[in-house]
């Protein structure tokens, strides 16, 4: 098989034609051809959503110590296909290479942690960026400064560190820190955004209900937190 290289001058060359006429299938079939550097890149955002997942599973057990509750009731990962990473750098207008994925696309992997509380999300957050092996890239908070649509949740974009047989190499994860009701929000939100076919009317009417959703959803959540804060107190 061929190496790193020769797949990179391969895909780059036609790149900019490729992308003139959206031949994404042939993008596809070239970096199959030599799919051994791929599985390569992929493997290695497989290892860091496992480091990451662990990082997070070990802080739940720890502060559920303190805390007698769980403050993380679930966490799901997530590794874009090489077709959802071809499009993405097509779209974008970038070169289909290995090396311009790793270093242009920051979502690769992907990290969802769902929190019993807003307070559990921003303990849970500072503990995990505060470990010296976490960088942190970029943080958007959208707890408390949510999007037009109603969408809430804490982003983090960083970097850490998975060991190879060619020595560390440091990686980009996206998380997304939330509560169940966010959670729920969203996953409803994601299913009228991408449904086809549907009345424009219509999902104007929705995405108002929704938004109207998200302001309810959030003051549940206030309520839950008071709620609990009582029980501490008693």
């Amino acid at each position: 098989m061929t190496g790193n290289n020769q797949i990179n001058s391969s895909l780059s060359a036609p790149n900019k034609s490729m992308q003139a006429n959206g031949n994404i299938n042939q993008m596809l079939e070239q970096l199959h051809a030599d799919f051994d550097p791929v599985y390569s890149m992929l493997m290695n955002y497989q290892c860091a959503v496992m480091e990451v997942e662990t990082k997070f599973n070990v802080l739940n057990n720890r502060l559920s110590l303190q805390d007698e509750h769980n403050p993380i009731e679930s966490i799901k990962t997530r590794v874009k296909s090489l077709d959802s990473i071809v499009r993405k750098l097509d779209k974008l207008g970038l070169p289909i290479t290995i090396e311009s994925a790793e270093e242009n696309l920051q979502d690769i992997a992907g990290v969802r942690v769902v929190c019993s509380f807003v307070d559990d999300i921003y303990r849970i957050a500072e503990c995990f960026l505060a470990q010296e092996d976490v960088t942190l890239v970029k943080r958007k908070d959208y707890i408390q400064n949510p999007k037009p649509s109603g969408y809430r949740s804490l982003h983090l974009i960083i970097k850490t560190p998975v060991y190879t047989e060619n020595g560390k190499k440091d990686m980009f994860v996206e998380i997304q820190m939330r509560t169940i009701a966010m959670d729920f929000w969203a996953s409803l939100e994601h299913k009228l955004r991408y449904k086809k076919n549907i009345n424009p009317q219509t999902a104007e009417e929705l995405a108002k209900e929704l938004e109207a959703c998200a302001e309810e959803s959030a003051k549940l959540d206030e309520k839950m937190l008071r709620i609990r804060e009582r029980i501490a107190r008693d």
